[in-house]
């Protein structure tokens, strides 16, 4: 199945680059496409606990889905990840 969640803090191609990394170690993740102009990150997951733990993932890297809280842990997170994908291009 294929799902979008809108998360905060997607600034760039490096959170983006960061992201995909991140998200293609999650086993039964596949077709991940990331949208920086929409917030928008997409992707395939067989079950729904797999849906949940990108969920996860990405709110320990920075990016909160908008219905979770953004707060100053979660915006420096994001930071570290957008430049450490900004370095692994």
């Amino acid at each position: 199945m294929q799902t979008t969640v809108i998360v905060q803090n997607l600034k760039c191609g490096g959170c983006a680059n960061t992201i995909t990394t991140k998200l293609s170690e999650i086993e039964n993740i596949s077709d991940i496409n990331i949208n920086v102009e929409e917030n928008k990150v997409s992707f395939n997951y067989i079950n729904e606990a797999d849906a949940f733990k990108v969920k996860d993932r990405l709110k320990t890297l920075g990016y909160p889905s908008i219905e979770e809280g953004n707060n100053i842990v979660s915006k420096a997170k994001s930071f570290v990840s957008c430049a450490t994908g900004k370095l692994s291009k």
